[in-house]
């Protein structure tokens, strides 16, 4: 089961509206994947959680600085508290340089 599984469930069982749902914290989101991902797993074990939920979280987020910024990586670094260079891995690993 991945994230994306897992927000389509969200939204199916979750009363809120979508206007409800976009004005939830980010944390909070984040913490109701990851608990109904707990529930699913049905006593399957799973690993890696870690880079599982920041791949999910990472590449949007890059994408919506680098879309504020118009794609200046300098300015994108500046927001994100990272150096160019690591900016440009992240970029690269996700594919959007």
């Amino acid at each position: 089961m991945n994230i994306q599984t897992i927000d389509t469930e969200i939204n199916t069982e979750e009363t809120l509206t979508a206007r409800e749902r976009r004005r939830e914290p980010l944390g909070t989101a984040v913490r109701t994947a990851l608990d109904l991902y707990f529930k699913n797993l049905n006593g399957h074990k799973t690993g890696n959680i870690y880079q599982m939920v920041m791949a999910e979280v990472e590449k949007p987020l890059l994408e919506s600085v680098m879309g504020n910024v118009k794609n200046n990586q300098s300015k994108a670094a500046q927001i994100l508290g990272i150096s160019r260079s690591t900016l440009r891995k992240k970029l690269k690993q996700y594919d959007l340089d």
